[in-house]
């Protein structure tokens, strides 16, 4: 760290970066607490995902308890082919976003097959879909708590540290800056008082005192 400099120019720097601190925190503020709530609204949507995903599961048994026979061969049948995920800007912080899931389906005989098969194929599909989802929402999640981070230690950055520095900074070249001050007019009384006294006149302390 720089060595402070006890001079009229840097109380001026001081007292400027002091004044851009104090413009600066209240954004930060606002973009921290915007962030804990975005925060909290993805693990709320997380949760849900992942309740989601779970629910679909359990409707597979519960609709379809023929799945439980070991003749049933469904390997294959559903398959996803690829997914699409963008980025979404939520107050400056960039979170993936589904955009689009893309599935293959195994050819069968819709008359060699049960006419459940293709309840089965949506179920699976909605399943499929449902856990990325909550896998993405996992990220948002772990993005937004690092963001929150990130500007909490920037705020009391701020608060804690540039901003008190600064402050004491300004006090203590106030008050240098005053005594030396003080301590030149003093020199320059005393200066005075030497020369009139050198040439015979009044001492100017003396009707002060």
């Amino acid at each position: 760290m720089p060595k402070l400099r006890l001079t009229k120019n840097s109380l001026q720097q001081q007292q400027q970066q002091l004044n851009l601190y104090k413009r600066l925190l209240p954004s930060l503020e606002l973009k921290r607490r915007q962030l804990t709530v975005v925060a909290q609204g993805a693990r709320a949507e997380c949760s849900a995902a992942l309740a989601a995903a779970d629910s679909l599961e359990a409707r597979i048994g519960d609709q379809l308890p023929m799945l439980a026979d070991e003749e049933v061969d469904l390997r294959g049948l559903v398959r996803m082919q690829s997914y699409r995920v963008v980025e979404q800007n939520v107050v400056g912080v960039g979170l993936p976003m589904l955009e689009h899931v893309e599935f293959a389906i195994a050819e069968y005989s819709l008359l060699a097959t049960p006419a459940w098969y293709d309840i089965l194929v949506q179920l699976l599909k909605d399943g499929a879909e449902a856990r990325v989802r909550a896998r993405i929402a996992g990220e948002r999640v772990s993005i937004l708590d690092q963001a929150v981070r990130r500007i909490t230690q920037r705020v009391n950055l701020f608060e804690k540290i540039l901003i008190p520095t600064a402050k004491r900074n300004i006090q203590r070249i106030r008050i240098y800056l005053g005594d030396t001050e003080r301590a030149a007019v003093v020199t320059s009384k005393l200066a005075k008082a030497r020369q009139q006294q050198e040439s015979g006149g009044e001492d100017p302390l003396e009707g002060e005192s």
